[in-house]
């Protein structure tokens, strides 16, 4: 699992963890995990140069610091204070190690790294225009962050003017909201985290990995039969969407439910029949997928699988009554545009603030919240969330909610809750579509079709 902790959790273990240590050792414990990345990424020492932004906080001093031990590895080390209150003890360490200290200016020959040391995880999103004018001096240039992306918001994944763009972000101690969260994530490039050895609390963002999946999917006891597996039932497609119905059924229908029922409009019912042979018809079930595809018989269905009161999966044109499932067991399943209709708020507002929008529909729906992006954000009413780093870009094409929705229904009527349902669920969604992609292009049922090799590989022992 990885945790995402705020700014204030981490200041509070960083108080508590030098309150045992040596003045100092803090720090040159980050400065060593951050020298070794870069000594990586470059892939050699000697005659290699590396540029210093330093700012006027901690981050400033790590960089600074991890300059001296780059500088003794045969680094050419520069550099550029842009803060008249730069780490003290630093600079004069980098001038003892030989390490030059520069001003902002054209650069006479290319640096190979510049690091950035600007910004704290408790500076304020922005650049003043002095960082932004240095950068602009090395534009081009590999940038490794010290902790995040200077410019960015740590405690939401927001950005507000400009910020750093990193090639790899090197963080100590546990990862930040702002590693995971949109768009600031996709500033922080490759993620290294470096423990430092913090006693951390519950963080309230994670992200699964392969391991807590795995602890997570449901496996079928010695004496199991198709309806103690559990049994999922779909209503999505229409004689507009016919297509809607047969990828919602290929989602659900990976095998880890004992049984598919699907009681969706006829004019779909030929095509999933002919696809999946195994799918039978209405009857009683333990969870439901609502919508997609659904057109105008939307509201009817998720009226319907309401009243059996078992967990719900409410996606697509089913959303649009999203309020009739407040308070149920349910995960709602919208991209940016259906969230944006469901909170009347802005697109742009939406994917500019993922997790805060995400979180204010869990709290005012009463119910998980998935909202589909590059990282998906799955939401509870209580404001914990997970966020979902697997998946590839061509997994945006037509369908793939589709599958994923069906995928969510048949975790749910296997025992799981609406929260580990979502996330593993949309774990699994993104993982399989970059398993069928292999870095060329994919559709929506390239995904279902993958998904049974993908679990074999997760439920194998």
């Amino acid at each position: 699992m990885i945790r995402a902790h705020t700014v204030e959790q981490v200041r509070t273990a960083e108080a508590a963890l030098l309150a045992r240590l040596p003045e100092g050792a803090l720090m040159q414990r980050a400065a060593a995990g951050l020298a070794y990345a870069v000594l990586d990424l470059l892939g050699s020492g000697y005659g290699r140069r590396v540029l210093l932004l330093v700012g006027s906080g901690d981050n400033g001093g790590d960089a600074l610091y991890a300059g001296v031990l780059l500088a003794r590895r045969g680094v050419q080390v520069e550099a550029w204070l842009l803060s008249s209150s730069a780490h003290e003890g630093g600079v004069a360490a980098l001038r003892a190690a030989g390490g030059r200290i520069g001003s902002p200016g054209p650069v006479p020959a290319p640096y190979d790294v510049v690091v950035d040391g600007i910004v704290g995880i408790g500076g304020r999103p922005g650049l003043r225009p002095a960082a932004v004018a240095a950068l602009g001096h090395v534009a081009g240039t590999p940038v490794v962050a010290v902790d995040v992306p200077s410019g960015v918001d740590v405690d939401t994944g927001e950005v507000a003017g400009p910020h750093v763009s990193a090639d790899l972000t090197v963080t100590f101690g546990t990862h930040k909201i702002a590693h995971l969260v949109d768009p600031a994530a996709r500033a922080c490039g490759a993620l290294q985290l470096v423990d430092i050895g913090l006693d951390l609390p519950e963080a309230p963002v994670e992200a699964l990995q392969a391991a807590d999946v795995v602890a997570l999917l449901p496996r079928p006891a010695a004496d199991a039969h198709k309806y103690t597996r559990g049994v999922v039932g779909v209503r999505s497609g229409s004689a507009t969407y016919p297509g809607a119905a047969l990828l919602s059924v290929a989602g659900a229908a990976c095998g880890l439910a004992g049984m598919v029922r699907y009681d969706g409009d006829p004019a779909a019912l030929d095509l999933v029949r002919a696809a999946h042979p195994e799918v039978v018809g209405p009857g009683r079930v333990q969870a439901w997928v609502v919508g997609s595809g659904s057109d105008d018989r939307a509201e009817d269905a998720l009226r319907r699988s309401l009243a059996d009161d078992v967990p719900v999966v409410v996606d697509a044109d089913a959303l649009a009554f999203a309020g009739l499932a407040r308070g149920r067991s349910a995960v709602l399943t919208p991209h940016a545009g259906e969230l944006a209709r469901m909170l009347d708020a802005d697109r742009a507002d939406v994917e500019a603030r993922w997790l805060d929008h995400a979180r204010r529909a869990a709290h005012e729906l009463d119910a998980v919240v998935l909202l589909k992006g590059r990282h998906t954000v799955v939401a509870r009413p209580d404001g914990r969330a997970r966020v979902t780093t697997t998946g590839t870009p061509w997994l945006a094409t037509a369908g793939a909610g589709d599958v994923l929705g069906g995928l969510i229904g048949t975790l749910l009527a296997a025992g799981l809750d609406p929260f580990d349902a979502a996330s593993a669920g949309s774990w699994l969604h993104g993982a399989a579509a970059t398993l069928a992609a292999q870095d060329g292009p994919i559709v929506a049922s390239d995904v279902a079709a993958t998904l049974p090799d993908l679990l074999a590989t997760l439920t194998t022992p």
